[in-house]
């Protein structure tokens, strides 16, 4: 399976994870998720592995823009999926795919585990 890295590249995490996956050999093809969207199958397949609270960053801008009202309608697996489908960028980043299983955010660390 060929591994994917899920983001924006103008994110500092995944300017991090791109570095290290590239610097390790890692081969891996990159998703820019708000040039290049998000399937809803993807989010979906996402949201069967790892609890919506996992992929939702509610530390981030994206999150703290919302309204008291949208935030709040946000509380199932489904409600999740239609926030990430209408604002990628709320997506906890990176997301990478297809190095076992899927790994949220960036720290050598946790890739030198995925990896070994």
């Amino acid at each position: 399976m060929n591994k994917t890295l899920y983001g924006i590249p103008n994110c500092d995490t995944v300017k991090k994870a791109r570095t290290w996956l590239a610097d390790n050999g890692q081969q891996f093809d990159f998703h820019d998720f708000k040039k290049q969207g998000l399937e809803r199958a993807t989010a979906a397949a996402w949201l069967e592995q790892l609890d919506w609270e996992v992929l939702v960053n509610r530390k981030g801008t994206t999150w703290r823009k919302l309204s008291d009202e949208r935030r709040a309608a946000v509380a199932s697996k489904a409600d999740a999926l239609e926030l990430m489908l209408e604002f990628p960028s709320v997506i906890k980043r990176p997301v990478l795919a297809g190095a076992g299983p899927l790994a949220v955010g960036f720290s050598d660390a946790q890739y030198r585990q995925i990896f070994a």
